[in-house]
């Protein structure tokens, strides 16, 4: 088929890479302008963008797609040129703009998104987090035909995938982006065959993933183990889980549950047990036990090579 392609990150990436590799014509790739990272802050172009320049595909890089918004001259020169394309249909996979229904409507087929969830459970900017945040036993991929909602569209294809102990956001966004990529494949196959069948996402069971914001990852000892664990687990490679101990931020990247503890607020986040095995902490009637930590300045190191370094005493309490 021949494709406008609409991403940004690597969970992006994987789907272009997978579409290439079916044969597709992907005739355009949008995505969002590079960005200063680093240390030195110098502009990075998406991961999206690298591929398509690798293999030659026209790129463009609007700053919004809103004929009536802050940038419409931006705006114009998209529409102008899907226009003149006239793609059979658009792949959209974490993208970062939202579609005006003048985008919607350009493509023969519409567009189509790699979500990564089982909709309607967690519509929005983070599923991946919020879904290990919330301890789901499992997620998914949907492939949606994109109406004007949040991630309201109709379902085409869906694929559930459980959520493991280890998991962290890092590893299950790997897991899914090859499954997205497989999913809108297989969907755009039943596109041009003409099999496939559109399913209205259920009304019940919305939820939504609200974008992640730094402060979040902060740990509260008061609440219970189990749910520090699996934030711990949520904010890992981003934003990291964190917490301070003699005035200096600890990034906590590994942390499991530990056995029964009834304490009182007095003492919850003390340290009760310092082992190479890790560092057991109090929490609401259970423990925490941190497997790995980093310094400020620092490298993310196992419990054990962190204790030797830093000098932990049983009843130390972090803040």
């Amino acid at each position: 088929m021949k494709l406008v392609f609409a991403g940004t990150p690597e969970f992006a990436e994987v789907a272009l890479a997978a579409l290439l590799a079916a044969g597709h014509e992907v005739v355009l790739v949008l995505t969002q302008p590079d960005r200063p990272a680093g240390r030195g802050l110098k502009l990075q172009a998406s991961p999206v963008k690298q591929l398509a320049l690798q293999y030659g595909i026209s790129l463009a890089q609007p700053r919004s797609l809103r004929l009536d918004g802050k940038y419409p001259q931006d705006a114009v020169a998209t529409q102008t040129l899907l226009q003149t394309l006239q793609a059979d249909a658009m792949v959209v996979a974490a993208y970062g703009l939202i579609l005006p229904q003048w985008v919607l409507g350009n493509p023969r087929f519409g567009c189509f998104n790699i979500h990564a969830s089982i909709l309607p459970r967690w519509r929005g900017a983070a599923p991946i987090h919020r879904a290990i945040e919330a301890g789901d036993a499992s997620t998914g991929v949907t492939i949606m035909q994109m109406d004007a909602g949040l991630d309201t569209g109709d379902m085409l294809m869906a694929q559930t995938l459980p959520i493991l102990d280890t998991d962290t956001t890092g590893t299950l966004h790997d897991k899914l982006a090859q499954l997205g990529a497989s999913l809108m494949v297989q969907t755009l196959q039943q596109v041009q065959s003409g099999t496939v069948q559109t399913v209205q996402q259920p009304s019940q069971g919305i939820t939504y993933a609200n974008k992640i914001d730094k402060h979040e990852a902060t740990i509260h000892w008061a609440q219970p183990a189990q749910a520090i664990v699996w934030r711990v687990r949520a904010f890992n490679p981003f934003p990291v889980a964190n917490t301070v101990l003699a005035g200096e931020t600890l990034k906590i990247w590994a942390a499991q549950l530990g056995g029964a503890a009834p304490t009182s607020d007095s003492h919850f986040g003390t340290i009760l047990s310092v082992a190479h095995t890790g560092i057991t902490i109090a929490a609401m009637n259970s423990e925490v036990v941190l497997t790995e930590l980093q310094r400020p300045g620092g490298k993310r190191l196992p419990a054990a090579d962190f204790v030797r370094g830093f000098d932990l005493q049983v009843g130390m309490r972090f803040d």
